[in-house]
């Protein structure tokens, strides 16, 4: 317990019948905790009752898998739950950022550079944020890509430069602030 509060791991695999501590008990005291409340917990155990399936499930485990399994099925199920939270911590981290003269408002998909409303595209809004969100950081065209759209989307390096030439002329002035790194990608300047 004290581990997962230091360490903050990204998944947790708990047996039910654990020396000292039941299973279940070690799941309420993390899911009770702020510090380790967002950790997934799968239950790995040879308790396969529906009434233990369902008390694990209900105190906050993600996944139950009981023994004998398959190592190929547990590592399924782990990708699966990360990939659950990611997409989670993904839906959550939309903070508004305010910038230099730019104000970027995710969830009203709203952008302000220098007061003025700016009218963007689904995917100049989705660069604008993610470079600004780490202003002083170069990304790759790649990245960009990954971040906006998804690994498995079909789409050239000068796509994201068309997007930038577009997002740039949009916000006048402020275009500024979005540079172009010869040879790497782009960045959003740290200082005006």
């Amino acid at each position: 317990l004290q581990k997962a509060a230091s360490e903050k791991p990204d998944l947790i695999v708990l047996d039910l019948m654990l020396p000292g501590i039941d299973g279940l008990e070690v799941t309420k005291i993390l899911k009770s905790d702020s510090k380790t409340l967002h950790i997934p917990i799968i239950m790995l155990t040879a308790k396969g009752e529906e009434a233990d399936i369902v008390a694990g499930l209900e105190l906050g485990a993600d996944d139950y898998i009981t023994k004998p399994f398959s190592p190929r099925i547990l590592i399924a199920r782990v990708r699966a739950v990360i990939r659950r939270k990611d997409k989670s911590k993904k839906d959550n981290d939309l903070e508004t950022i305010q910038i230099h003269n730019i104000l970027i408002n995710p969830r009203k998909r709203e952008i302000l550079a220098k007061n003025k409303p700016i009218d963007l595209t689904f995917t100049e809004f989705q660069i604008l944020y993610y470079l600004a969100k780490r202003p002083g950081w170069v990304f790759t065209r790649f990245q960009i890509v990954d971040a906006v759209r998804g690994d498995d989307y079909p789409v050239t390096d000068r796509s994201v430069d068309v997007q930038i030439v577009g997002l740039r002329k949009k916000l006048g002035l402020c275009g500024k602030y979005i540079e172009t790194v010869r040879g790497v990608g782009y960045r959003f300047r740290e200082k005006p």
